[in-house]
């Protein structure tokens, strides 16, 4: 059974799993898929077209939104439909604070964490567990690495490592708030090396994490942090 305010508007070509709760005023256009256990605050709106100066009136009718479970959406944020690629999808137990800007092509993995007034631009990807800092912005094509954490107020041009701290005007540092949180204590050592001295992991789970990275990372031809 989902819970949805009487006044949240829902297009029939939205589905929804169970035990979703969406709050007043929300707006829900499809083709868009919801799963189970999600908390949708009022006044979000979750499919309107990318917003795209190429081609801003593109038909956006068979565009698909793809959110998963348990996730946390609050009030006033906005997640778009792709132009390019074929979904904007979110993964599981993201949190998007108020007002967070979610744009066309965009791919959120799990437990990601966006803070209020954040934006992204169109077609960057957020790794699992990569923290974003209040009013950050991240730009078009950007990879932003996974158990990372970006600034209050940066502006983000290049792609973050895995496990590091982007603050503008500062050396790249370790994000080992991310790395207790998460279970990765035991490889500090070895994520110190690669975050500040581009040492390749030895173990195992920390290189198939630089690895899954560094194959975005080429493919965005963006440079890097």
């Amino acid at each position: 059974m989902n819970h949805i305010h009487p006044t949240a508007i829902i297009a029939t070509n939205v589905t929804l799993g169970d035990n979703n709760k969406i709050g007043a005023y929300t707006v829900i256009d499809g083709p868009t898929l919801i799963g189970n256990n999600n908390i949708i605050g009022s006044h979000v709106v979750i499919g309107s077209p990318g917003q795209d100066t190429k081609n801003p009136r593109y038909d956006s009718s068979n565009a698909l939104i793809k959110i998963g479970d348990n996730n946390i959406i609050r009030e006033f944020s906005a997640i778009q439909k792709p132009c390019y690629t074929d979904i904007t999808e979110l993964g599981n137990n993201i949190y998007l604070m108020q007002s967070v800007h979610i744009p066309h092509d965009a791919i959120l993995e799990d437990d990601v964490v966006i803070t209020p007034m954040s934006v992204l631009a169109g077609i960057t990807r957020i790794m699992k567990g990569a923290n974003i800092g209040i009013g950050a912005g991240i730009n078009q094509y950007n990879v932003i690495g996974q158990y990372s954490m970006v600034s209050a107020s940066a502006f983000v041009m290049k792609n973050v490592k895995p496990f590091s701290r982007h603050i503008p005007r500062n050396p790249i540092s370790v994000n080992v708030y991310a790395i207790k949180k998460f279970g990765f204590l035991e490889y500090l050592d070895t994520i110190k090396d690669y975050v500040l001295n581009d040492i390749e992991p030895k173990e195992k789970i920390i290189k198939d994490i630089v690895d899954r990275f560094n194959n975005y990372h080429i493919k965005s031809k963006k440079t890097l942090y």
